[in-house]
């Protein structure tokens, strides 16, 4: 109930808990392996952790997509000129940290969201280094996915949230089976 009204979710079950921000990560990369068709395209910034980009790396081999990168300049801010001209109709993840953990720089992720949906992507948002010092509305971004780490916002490590509104994350395959997630188990 406290994260979902720090971060405005419009449901408490728009939010899993997770080990972390990378986990967060490899989720959504996890449901995207069954969604993306070959030659099918994901953008992510050139301002990410490795540990962002590797499970994108990883997904764009299993399901022979394109992985694209916005450059950025000389001042350590995202080209969102060239950004633009990255986005097309197979474009179907844009990738992006709300805040760089190398250089602090507070990228323009309305922008930047508002451009991905006009062309029908959803978009995933690395809020990990923003989260302790901005509040971020997720209903005012229109966000599909922001993940973060409860160590950054000063909770304990080894927890941590991937926010999805909830028609993204009805669109995903379950991560894992179990109990409880459907109502009869039989053989047949």
């Amino acid at each position: 109930e406290k994260i979902k009204n720090h971060f405005n979710f419009a449901k408490k079950k728009e939010v899993i808990f997770t080990s972390g921000t990378t986990h967060g990560i490899n989720l959504i990369a996890s449901g995207y392996s069954n969604i993306l068709q070959k030659g099918d395209e994901i953008i992510v910034s050139n301002l990410e952790h490795h540990s962002n980009i590797v499970p994108l790396q990883m997904l764009a081999e299993k399901t022979s997509s394109i992985l694209k990168v916005i450059p950025m300049n000389l001042s350590g801010d995202l080209d969102l000129k060239a950004y633009k001209k990255l986005l097309n109709n197979k474009t179907k993840l844009v990738f992006v940290n709300h805040v760089s953990n190398a250089l602090g720089t507070v990228n323009p992720i309305e922008s930047i969201i508002r451009k991905a949906h006009a062309t029908g992507a959803e978009v995933l948002i690395d809020g990990a280094q923003a989260s302790p010092h901005i509040q971020c509305d997720v209903q005012a971004l229109d966000v599909d996915y922001y993940v973060t780490s409860a160590h950054k916002l000063y909770g304990p490590t080894g927890i941590g949230m991937l926010y999805g509104k909830e028609s993204a994350l009805k669109r995903l395959p379950p991560y894992q089976g179990g109990g409880e997630m459907i109502e009869l188990v039989t053989f047949e």
